[in-house]
């Protein structure tokens, strides 16, 4: 299968960050080689200079975006990804949470990344739980997990990941409930998407649609993630998979450099429409503008009442530190 062949079926589907990209419908079956095991499927990715100095990956040439885009696959697919660096910097691509070579490591210790102008292809594997000695299991590749840049400013890729070079990976289990919509959220040391308050993203459902969050946390921070007035089940979907399900219900979780989650909800379900925070719950990172905005608008499209008022005095709150706001009233700083 080449690139012109590739449809938003069988890559199952890909959103760039802060927009609200439907997936999928749950309704829709996927067919062809996306519906069968050990499918294999080409991508071409282009890794561009944006301006402000940042760095991102897109699907085609001029549509990269920071993050980069949501990228998908079913346990026992194989995806074949062709980076092409437009850039005059050394990065490549490293995946957690799937199988890979050394060559496709995206690492400088395996000279596994893209010179300035060169094109390299990277492998990512994935696989099924199986059953292994001992009346155990090991476990596939099913998760809500990230790739970025391994070699861009060090060996470990430390000035891609802080420029932009990032995004969501999402490996599935068949069978899975696909979203509506889908947002990528990286926290990275005291920005969001590499920005920070007010110009953080807004991200936008109706009441209703099934939302899908990846969160990713990059830098040097630890943080937490917190989304008001929705809860989760702390397991891989965010689910509870029986009446017994033991997994606890949270609506807050660490999100530390390095580390991904994501779960799904019903946006507004049990609290109705409106503009609701989600933000790092360290309080001087929130302070200080690690926290946004979702909007979760009328089942028609509509803008609830109290919602875009909301959303002007958040554009308008001063977004400083803690220690900055105790100097401000005349105490003494940390």
């Amino acid at each position: 299968m080449d690139d012109a062949a590739l449809s938003r079926r069988s890559l199952l589907a890909t959103g760039a960050v802060g927009l609200a990209v439907p997936a999928i419908g749950a309704a829709v079956a996927l067919t062809g080689s996306a519906a069968n095991a050990g499918a294999t499927r080409r991508i071409t990715i282009w890794a561009e200079a944006l301006p402000g100095g940042l760095f991102g990956y897109g699907l085609a040439p001029g549509q990269a975006t920071v993050p980069g885009p949501l990228l998908e696959m079913y346990e026992g697919d194989t995806l074949e990804i062709t980076l092409v660096n437009t850039t005059n910097q050394r990065l490549s691509i490293h995946a957690h949470g799937v199988d890979y070579s050394t060559t496709s490591d995206g690492s400088p210790l395996h000279e596994s990344y893209n010179d300035p102008g060169e094109i390299r292809t990277y492998v990512w594997r994935s696989r099924e739980m199986f059953a292994a000695a001992g009346r155990r299991f090991m476990p596939g590749s099913a998760g809500y997990w990230h790739y970025h840049d391994h070699a861009m400013g060090t060996d470990h890729g430390t000035g891609g990941v802080a420029k932009g070079l990032y995004g969501g990976l999402i490996v599935r289990r068949r069978g899975d409930i696909l979203p509506d919509k889908q947002f990528t959220v990286v926290f990275h040391d005291m920005t969001i998407n590499n920005k920070a308050a007010p110009n953080t993203p807004i991200f936008e459902a109706n009441l209703g649609q099934r939302v899908e969050w990846v969160a990713i946390g990059h830098g040097n921070l630890f943080h937490t993630f917190h989304l008001h007035a929705h809860r989760w089940v702390d397991n891989r979907t965010g689910m509870l998979e029986s009446v017994g399900d033991p997994s606890p219900t949270i609506d807050n979780k660490d999100l530390n450099p390095g580390s991904s989650f994501g779960f799904q909800v019903i946006a507004g379900e049990g609290v109705g429409p409106g503009a609701w925070m989600y933000h790092c719950h360290v309080q001087n990172h929130s302070d200080g503008g690690m926290s946004g905005i979702f909007l979760v608008r009328n089942a028609d499209g509509s803008m609830p009442p109290g919602a875009e008022e909301a959303i002007h005095r958040f554009q308008g709150h001063a977004h400083t530190t803690t220690s900055q706001r105790t100097d401000d009233h005349g105490g003494h700083g940390a």
